[in-house]
């Protein structure tokens, strides 16, 4: 494929911002990143300070669940597909956004009161400041501000689909997106999408998207991969969404698809699987708009890097972190971190994964009760962090600002 002549050009000055942004902070200046890390069968939250390594606090859930930090950084949900619910909690890392500036302020994390239930939660979808939960076993959404719950006023609106299926719903402002059923077997993959208003009734015609899984937003775009291609949405908060269709390209492996999506942070740009052992760089703007690469063993978990934009991770199942080059499209560093984690088995088995924080790259690993920190830097690894149990789901949160106690 040829190169992404876009992603390179038009990216350098969102490249420059964010390493600009990623410089050592001034000395009135406060960071602050924390570590939230889900057991992979105990019903347990855990938070640790990610500098020091140390357990700030630990929560009980009602069951083991997969975790979700928002767009903010300042709440982090737990989904507990086996217990019906979710709750939501305070990251105690608070923002202030002035523009030039923002101001931090750093608390306690704290479980926040309320929960949003139903049967069988596993979707998350996270977008202009409100929090979309799909319900499986009940083909229901429930929709709830991001505002709403860190004040413990949780207002639910719900948007329900004809059957129960595997499916998500993306707000969009005014509107929302929302899967449509399988037409044949509910139970089957969804077969489409459709674009809904606030109370939840469809404008226009739904939009074919056969085999969808998988969905993540790249600054103004969101897209959403099917069996074909991928759906891309772009849309404001009052406008109507718009959908278009991007094809796979010639030159790529038959028989295979993208079901798993992360979104390029500052560069536009995707990130997705193409079956088991190759990755695809998608540049949502370029004709030719699929870059594969292949990888040595199969993938078990990939993120894009916040903080460096060029840098994305894979972690396959040998027990190497890669790291990708998103603008040469390839990986550019290796690094043996664990025993091998075979793919082989049930798709919940526990299995290594990564998040980002502003000078790390740190990887659970759940067999050992540890959770691995490389060294962003030298992509070195910088420490190990024991924690207890089978640390397992992981999201970082945190970032820099001016501290008010330091004027």
């Amino acid at each position: 494929m040829r190169p992404f002549n876009r992603l390179m050009n038009t990216g350098v000055l969102a490249l420059g911002t964010a390493l600009a942004a990623i410089q050592p902070v001034h000395a009135d200046d406060h960071e602050a990143w924390r570590l939230f890390i889900a057991d992979h069968t105990a019903p347990e939250l855990r938070v640790l300070d990610a500098e020091k390594g140390e357990t700030i606090e630990t929560f009980s859930l009602k069951a083991p669940a997969r975790i979700y930090a928002t767009e903010s950084n300042e709440t982090v949900f737990a989904v507990q597909r086996d217990a019906n619910t979710v709750t939501a909690f305070s990251t105690g890392i608070h923002f202030d956004d002035h523009g030039d500036h923002a101001d931090i302020e750093v608390t306690e994390p704290k479980a926040l009161e309320g929960s949003v239930d139903g049967e069988r939660p596993v979707h998350f979808v996270a977008h202009y400041g409100e929090i979309a939960l799909f319900f499986d076993g009940e083909g229901v959404a429930r929709l709830v501000s991001e505002k709403a719950v860190t004040e413990g006023k949780p207002d639910i609106r719900e948007i329900t689909t004809s059957a129960p299926h595997h499916g998500v719903v993306i707000p969009y402002g005014a509107h929302a997106i929302v899967t449509v059923p399988n037409s044949k077997d509910p139970s089957e993959l969804p077969e489409g999408v459709q674009v809904v208003d606030a109370k939840g009734a469809a404008i226009g015609e739904s939009v074919a998207c056969p085999g969808l899984h998988g969905e993540a937003t790249s600054g103004n775009i969101t897209a959403i991969a099917c069996d074909t291609g991928l759906l891309l949405v772009t849309g404001g908060r009052s406008a109507v969404p718009e959908i278009r269709h991007i094809a796979y390209t010639d030159g790529l492996p038959d028989d295979l698809k993208v079901s798993t999506l992360a979104g390029g942070k500052a560069l536009q740009y995707f990130l997705g699987n193409f079956g088991k052992s190759n990755l695809v760089l998608i540049d949502p703007e370029d004709e030719d708009a699929f870059r594969l690469i292949e990888l040595p063993v199969r993938a078990v978990h990939f993120v894009v890097d916040p903080v460096r934009p060029k840098f994305a991770y894979v972690f396959t199942e040998d027990g190497k972190l890669n790291r990708i080059n998103v603008l040469s499209g390839k990986i550019d560093q290796s690094l043996e971190l664990t025993a091998p984690y075979s793919m082989d088995g049930h798709w919940s088995d526990p299995r290594p994964r990564i998040a980002v924080t502003h000078d790390e790259i740190v990887v659970t690993d759940p067999l050992k009760s540890v959770v691995h920190a490389v060294d962003a830097a030298s992509f070195k690894k910088a420490r190990d962090i024991a924690v207890e149990g089978m640390p397992y789901n992981i999201v970082a949160v945190g970032g820099s600002g001016e501290s008010h106690e330091n004027h």
